[in-house]
């Protein structure tokens, strides 16, 4: 069943290369340049996603997995990804698909941002991440939509049907998608349809990941670790290793496709320096955290998980803070 991680991959690269989805510029564009196309897109997916994923785990296709809820980790990490993001000139799942249209330096942020994770997770720093582990938080659910162990999430701390949290929180996100002006960007696939193809991948994803043992959804920073590890340690390749490798070729079919492709370099050759030290911060963030944008910003935050939430906030303020040093003075 990896075959099915490097298609679902593949279709995930083709969705974010032509609607050009990347978190970083959905935080910074809103604070920056009052923008809220990608921002919008953002809402409609979670809003969508919620409620598929309710509805696949209600059926018993797939057992729902919020986060463990850690304080500590989840403020420190999401905060210094976002700083990082801005930095790398492109979220995790942005300076993924880059790669593929030819961007050089997303190759080098990438790459950075996989050995940083690496070493966090199970290398130089991983005494970091394991004392992190004494601050995790998990709980036994209140519904069957649940997997047996599972971090707190709206519904469990309010002690109420998952239904209940979901449609009210979709409500609101759908209210901010269709109810306020959208700022206007041409792109090859529309907000509208990105979203709702995120919506309807993300439940599939879920299930064929879970059928390898690896019960959650869409996600980059473990299948970058996993690819490094490959070479560093003889692993094999798992599902959401072959994920992010579908990543890169759908999004290079894809710019091949529409005539895009084509290796960028900077003017100045400063800013391979720049997105080192970006993807880095990435990197150590997000194992941090216990995931990137992807992992709890567009997977977690749709189950609700309190985790998922509390980083995405910290994820946004560290992307505002940068976006600001960088950008916000000169406006």
């Amino acid at each position: 069943m990896i075959w099915t991680g490097l298609l679902i991959g593949i279709i995930f690269g083709v969705i974010l290369q032509r609607g050009r989805i990347c978190f970083n510029s959905a935080f910074r564009d809103v604070l920056i340049f009052k923008d809220n196309y990608l921002m919008k897109l953002a809402a409609l997916a979670i809003a969508l996603q919620s409620i598929t994923l309710l509805l696949f785990a209600q059926m018993g296709v797939i057992k729902l997995a919020p986060m463990p809820l850690n304080w500590v980790g989840n403020i420190v990490g999401g905060y210094i990804f976002g700083l990082g993001m801005v930095l790398a000139g492109g979220c995790a799942s942005g300076v993924t698909y880059r790669i593929g249209e030819g961007m050089t330096t997303s190759w080098l942020a990438g790459l950075i941002f996989g050995l940083t994770a690496q070493a966090t997770s199970s290398g130089l720093f991983s005494n970091w991440r394991n004392w992190l582990t004494n601050f995790s938080v998990t709980v036994t659910p209140n519904s069957t939509v649940y997997a047996p162990k599972v971090g707190p999430s709206l519904a469990t701390i309010f002690n109420v049907n998952p239904w209940i949290v979901t449609l009210i929180f979709a409500a609101i996100l759908l209210w901010y998608a269709f109810g306020t002006k959208t700022s206007q960007r041409e792109t090859k696939l529309n907000w509208i349809w990105a979203a709702i193809l995120i919506a309807i991948l993300q439940p599939i994803a879920w299930w064929a990941s879970a059928a390898t043992g690896r019960n959650y959804g869409l996600g980059i920073t473990g299948g970058w670790t996993n690819i490094l590890s490959v070479y560093t340690t003889n692993k094999q390749v798992n599902w959401i290793g072959a994920e992010v490798l579908g990543i890169i070729i759908g999004a290079m079919i894809s710019a091949i496709a529409a005539k895009e492709f084509k290796l960028r370099m900077p003017r100045d050759p400063k800013t391979y320096l720049q997105v080192m030290v970006g993807g880095a911060l990435m990197g150590f963030g997000a194992v941090t955290a216990g995931g990137c944008n992807i992992g709890h910003f567009l997977t977690g935050v749709p189950t609700l998980a309190i985790s998922s939430i509390l980083t995405s906030i910290f994820f946004i303020l560290g992307n505002w803070t940068m976006a600001w040093l960088l950008f916000g003075r000169e406006r």
